[in-house]
Order: C-alpha cells, then structure tokens, then sequence
C-alpha cells in the first residue's frame, strides 16, 4: 500500500482529495493547522495519520513528516497543497503584513514540505517519490488585483522545474498542478456575493482525480504541468 502526504488536509481541495485516496486504497498522512478537523478525517481509519502543523514552521513540518514515515514506513508522494489568498487589492494597499504571510505560506512553507518529503524519499529503501505541486491559473494568467498570490504561484513553478531536476538522479518525479476555479466553500462564497454572473466551476472531486492520476504513474513517467479548470472559464483567448 503506497503512502501520500497531503498538505492542507483540513477543508476543500486537500481534504476532498485526502478522501479520494483513502477511498482508493492509499494510506495518507494529513497535515493542517485544524487538528480537530483532521481528526474528522482519520477517525476510525487505520489508512489515514493526522499530523497536525503549520506548515511555515520548520521544526513542526519535520516532526510531522518523521511522524508520517515512522507510522507508515515510507513517504511515496506529497501532494503540496497548503496555500492561501490573501489581500485582494492592487499593489499599493497590500500590506507588507499580508505579503509576507502569503508568501510564507505559499513558498516557504511548500519548500520546508518538499525538502521534507525529498529528504527522506532520497534515503528510503526503494528509493523514489513523487512531489505534486499545487500551482494556480494564476501561474500562467492571474486575477487582478491578485499581486502576491500570483507572485508565489509563479515561484512554485521555478520550485516545481528544480525538484524536477534535482530529483532525478534519486528517482524522485516532481510537477505541478494548476486548478482553475473547483467548487469550494472560498469560492461559492466569491459566487454567492455576484448571484448575476457567478465564475463557471467545477467540483473539487475532479482535481482529487487528477492528483491520483498523477500519483499512480510509475516513476519512469511524469506529468510536470497539468491544468485542470472549469471548462467555461475565461483562461484561454479572450473568453
């Protein structure tokens, strides 16, 4: 039985794909900040491991991931997924307050959890892993007003194309996936507040499958970039 790390296990799109894979017979190892509701998830569950931590926290991400290795043995894919807004404003009313959490969160915190998992898929017996990405839409085309989110989702591809690369030599495969408008609380209420033209959505049940489809590829293939995005959404073209 292969073992995934999911981050931002607790709510939308991680806790739905963390269900996703107990149901398809994957242990998985939570992580989230919510220990109360990541133990919704794993209750009862002898495949599922709550290892409660921020993710901005060093010392705490490398304690959950000892816990999660140690209890299952082994590390076979990390879905990267934590990752927050922030501020939506042009650039000159983000505060420096709200720059520097986003980017904590979605950069730094992502590295300090593909170093983790990278670290041990390296020195495990058989060595390898899989390093999945939570990009953004906004890695390609961003929202406006969207200055440090998109500016951390960019640098999750430069993250992405390194682990790529590096990973290599250690069978360790590295890509990202970029999810445009799933149906999750964040953004129903984002429709609720426009009810005339609400934002063309998809359910998060598909991204949890195209996770899975990119954690049970062999190590021998890769999918360093899939987009996957409500069909109607004004990505491509002029919309």
């Amino acid at each position: 039985m292969k073992t995934i790390v999911i981050t931002g296990a607790s709510s939308g799109i991680g806790r739905v794909t963390a269900q996703h894979f107990l149901e398809n017979g994957w242990q998985v190892g939570l992580i989230a900040r919510r220990a109360d509701t990541l133990a919704e998830i794993s209750d009862g569950n002898m495949a599922a491991l709550a290892a409660p931590c921020d993710v901005t926290d060093e010392a705490q991400v490398e304690a959950a991931f000892d816990a999660i290795a140690g209890h299952f043995g082994r590390i076979d894919a990390l879905f990267n997924n934590a990752g927050m807004f922030g501020m939506m404003a042009p650039i000159d009313e983000v505060t420096v307050e709200s720059w520097r959490q986003v980017v904590d969160v979605n950069v730094t915190g992502m590295f300090f959890c593909a170093r983790a998992a990278f670290a041990r898929m390296r020195r495990q017996s058989p060595q390898g892993g899989r390093i999945i990405n939570n990009g953004s839409i906004s890695a390609h085309t961003p929202r406006t007003g969207s200055v440090a989110y998109t500016t951390t989702k960019h640098a999750v591809t430069g993250l992405t194309k390194t682990l790529a690369l590096d990973g290599r030599d250690f069978d360790i495969a590295a890509g990202q996936i970029d999810i445009g408008n799933a149906k999750t609380p964040l953004l129903e209420e984002v429709a609720a507040k426009n009810p005339d033209n609400p934002p063309p959505m998809m359910e998060v049940a598909d991204v949890a499958e195209a996770v899975l489809y990119m954690a049970n590829l062999p190590l021998s293939a890769n999918v360093l970039s899939l987009t996957v995005m409500a069909t109607k959404m004004p990505f491509v073209g002029r919309g």
